[in-house]
């Protein structure tokens, strides 16, 4: 086999605060001609605040492979376990009602 057929392996790490992970319960989604940005955010029932928890910068190419990788995982989630449910989204401000008390 030659040496542009042979599969090329890649060694990615993962730290240990990077693989617990970020929540988020909203992404909003801007773009330009170079550019798509996602901003993942963290928004809490009751508060007027929500706070960007990351930020992903793509290509234009990457995010549609993003895009495609992503459609992929549904089904695949979707043919072992159902189909997700989509419920019609609130719009944004957000309204959880009063804010509650700690």
């Amino acid at each position: 086999m030659s040496d542009s057929k042979k599969k090329k392996e890649i060694n990615i790490e993962l730290d240990q605060e990077t693989a617990q992970g970020i929540y988020s319960n909203l992404a909003i989604i801007n773009h330009s001609v170079s550019e798509f940005v996602v901003d993942f955010i963290n928004i809490m029932p009751g508060s007027p605040k929500a706070k960007v928890r990351s930020r992903i910068i793509l290509t234009p190419q990457h995010a549609k492979r993003f895009v495609k990788a992503l459609n992929d995982n549904v089904q695949r989630f979707e043919n072992a376990h159902g189909e997700i449910k989509d419920y019609e989204q609130p719009p944004i401000p957000l309204n959880f009602g009063p804010p509650g008390e700690a």
